[in-house]
């Protein structure tokens, strides 16, 4: 017997209790106990009781073997042993029954669970299906239609809904083993015997082409949900058997797949990036109270995201009248989270009543523990707050601006604290948005960006160490890979084709749809910020100036790229754009070419990729995990390439070095390929490697 698995005696009944802690996760000794363990039931019980230790039935797989050679015996092997056994098997389910969790559970012949468990088939989050049954058993459970919506959503279950559809047989409040032998001792008083899933009858079809297209164009390009959706379609034709051999089919081609390679990067080191080595043993300093300058969109996101995690908040703006329009708009965010459920009425009168206030003075804040400010996007305006915040706030108080782009060493050197200063750039709205870039200046001292951190963890975001440049990690990036769709607009691509091609790679909107929404008067400012200083070899469209000249803003003035009709999701091409772009191209004299959809996504992610690298290579990611992070969490992209340095690594680094190489055959300013990229190739190495903390 493994130790992982505990086996006792009870009576007539066999206890198999897991004791892997944390998450009783089904490693090899976990697999090799339940095996064991139901051989000795099998010889002295009349029944089996699968239960969890600790906290929690099994979560899922075991992390530490992915992406190892599988031992067996296999899970897909353990549950068809558990469903083939001669004695009823009862499985009393807490905590969580996850994966390979529910696909034991769905291999034993009875499931009682306490009210707080929940079930779940996350598979396809890591780019895969469930592999040991579970396409196969809960279809026969539940019916093909939710099997299909359970599956490719990857959704946790709570214990009442699983009760309801029959993935549970009993819910019950108690001691979770205690409750189990007991409805082990109810089914061998009834003379019960095992009743295997498997041989349950098989699920009615229903339309599989119709939810297969429908999964597809969900995912954006992701396979695995729609690749579920076939094997659970083999469960209306094949008997158990033949469809765990067609299930196990189709996983191996998942699991061989780029995208689950992708969607593991993502799993780990969404986990990873926030581990940094410098801040071992730091401690952060005190974060209780939070002042937010600013009471505009972003200030009232970040009001709001700090408390519904339980800090106390004051929101300072100029003046009475913009303090009380910004209570306002945190007022209807709290509310509309109410409404979905999000938030008590209880929590939601308790925060209103003393977690929160609106005021018209930094003096305010002088008892704060970090104050972030949110003003306007100007650097005199950031350094005259700051001043203000130098006066008033406590020794020791974390002063920080949610900057976008502008440069957080000249705000910390105006002030007398500079080692108080950082970064924090959130990203709208910042109650929703996941990502949050922790800028370290030259002069933060170590437990202020442990404070950030801090932040970031209360707050339950995705938090990114980034030094100094303009725009960090994520605008610096996107202004290089933007220029590019706008270079490609110039040469002969249309907004619309641009916007068509990144959405069928896998992005949820086109980089010309993004811009609408953010408003394209925030890059027609940076435009004009960066107009002094830029190099006469750079190419810069008017077009897009002119667009905003005219007051088209994108969606918040009806008119940008796309015409947006009021009552109506989306919009529709601006016509008023190509002709722009036409007038603009006759006056440069430039012959359109054509652009394949390939032509552009390639052009495009060569862009993102060398910039990625060159921010690698200065410093302002320590690793190309933390860019991967930015751009997955902040930019839409595609989870199931991992990131851009990730997706570079599955196309092979000497072909994008190649054709950046190629590219700069016609424009060697814009396309100057990365030192870092040049080195890798050169060595045969990955931006994964570095990772690992290679060296190149």
């Amino acid at each position: 017997m493994s130790d992982a698995i505990e086996y006792e005696l009870k009576g007539d009944i066999a206890v198999l209790r897991a004791n892997n802690p944390p998450v009783n996760a089904l490693g090899h000794a976990v697999r090799t106990g339940l095996i064991a363990g139901l051989e000795r039931a099998e010889a002295e019980a009349k029944a089996v009781l699968i239960v969890g230790a600790g906290h929690t039935y099994f979560a899922g797989a075991d992390i530490k073997e992915f992406g190892k050679p599988l031992r067996e015996p296999g899970l897909p092997g353990v549950c068809t042993r558990i469903e083939n056994s001669p004695l009823p098997v009862i499985s009393a389910i807490h905590g969580t029954a996850l994966g390979g969790g529910l696909e034991v559970a769905l291999g034993t012949h009875y499931r009682i669970a306490v009210p707080s468990a929940k079930v779940g088939l996350p598979e396809v989050h890591l780019g895969i299906l469930p592999g040991a049954g579970g396409t196969q058993r809960l279809p026969r459970v539940i019916g093909a239609e939710k099997a299909i919506e359970i599956i490719t959503s990857g959704r946790h279950v709570g214990a009442a809904e699983a009760l309801e559809l029959g993935i549970l047989d009993e819910v019950e409040e108690g001691d979770v083993e205690t409750i189990g032998l007991a409805y082990a001792q109810r089914i061998l008083d009834a003379g019960l015997g095992p009743r295997p899933v498997g041989q349950m009858p098989r699920p009615t079809p229903v339309d599989f082409d119709s939810a297969y297209v429908a999964a597809m164009k969900r995912g954006r390009g992701q396979i695995a949900p729609a690749t579920a959706i076939r094997s659970i379609e083999g469960a209306c034709h094949y008997d158990i058997t033949e469809g765990l051999e067609h299930e196990r089919a189709l996983f191996m081609t998942l699991f061989n797949s780029p995208q689950r390679e992708g969607m593991v990067h993502a799993f780990f080191n969404e986990r990873a990036v926030s581990k940094l080595p410098e801040l071992k043993g730091v401690e952060p300093r005190a974060l209780k109270t939070i002042g937010v300058i600013g009471g505009g969109t972003m200030g009232a996101g970040i009001a709001v995201a700090a408390l519904l995690a339980g800090l106390d908040v004051t929101m300072v703006e100029r003046d009475a009248e913009a303090a009380k329009a910004g209570a306002a708009r945190v007022n209807v965010i709290l509310q509309g989270s109410v409404k979905r459920g999000k938030l008590s009425q209880s929590k939601y009168d308790a925060i209103m009543a003393s977690g929160f206030r609106a005021l018209d003075s930094c003096d305010a804040l002088s008892e704060a523990d970090m104050v972030i400010e949110a003003a306007f996007e100007e650097m005199g305006v950031k350094k005259a707050i700051f001043a203000e915040l130098d006066r008033v706030c406590k020794k020791g108080a974390v002063l920080a601006s949610n900057t976008s782009y502008l440069d957080v060493n000249e705000i910390a050197a105006s002030i007398s604290r500079p080692r108080d200063v950082l970064g924090l750039h959130f990203f709208s709205p910042a109650h929703v948005m996941k990502l949050l870039e922790v800028v370290v200046a030259d002069e933060t001292a170590p437990d202020v960006v442990a404070t950030g951190f801090a932040l970031g963890k209360a707050l339950r975001k995705i938090a990114v160490r980034s030094g100094v440049c303009d725009g960090f990690i994520g605008n610096r990036i996107l202004k290089t890979y933007r220029s590019c769709a706008d270079h490609m607009i110039m040469d002969g691509a249309s907004p619309y084709e641009i916007d068509k091609a990144m959405t069928d790679f896998g992005f949820a909107m086109g980089p010309y749809e993004v811009a609408d929404l953010a408003g394209l008067d925030i890059g027609w400012a940076t435009r004009k910020r960066l107009a002094p200083t830029r190099d006469v070899r750079e190419r810069v469209a008017r077009y897009a100036d002119k667009m905003c000249e005219a007051g088209n803003f994108g969606q918040k003035t009806g008119k940008g790229y796309y015409v947006y009709e009021a009552g109506k999701r989306g919009g529709t091409p601006n016509p008023e754009v190509i002709a722009l772009i036409e007038a603009e191209r006759a006056d440069l004299g430039v012959t359109a070419q054509d652009f394949t959809h390939e032509d552009i996504q390639r052009r495009y992610m060569c862009a993102m990729v060398n910039e990625a690298a060159m921010v690698v290579d200065e410093g302002i990611a320590r690793r190309p995990l933390d860019v991967d992070m930015v751009l997955l969490f902040g930019y839409g992209f595609p989870r199931h390439w991992g990131g851009p340095l990730k997706w570079a690594d599955l196309q092979g680094l000497d072909g994008i070095l190649a054709d950046i190489k190629r590219y700069a055959m016609a424009d060697d300013f814009f396309w100057q390929p990365s030192a870092l990229l040049e080195r890798l190739v050169a060595a045969g190495k990955t931006f994964d490697d570095l990772n690992k903390g290679d060296t190149v």
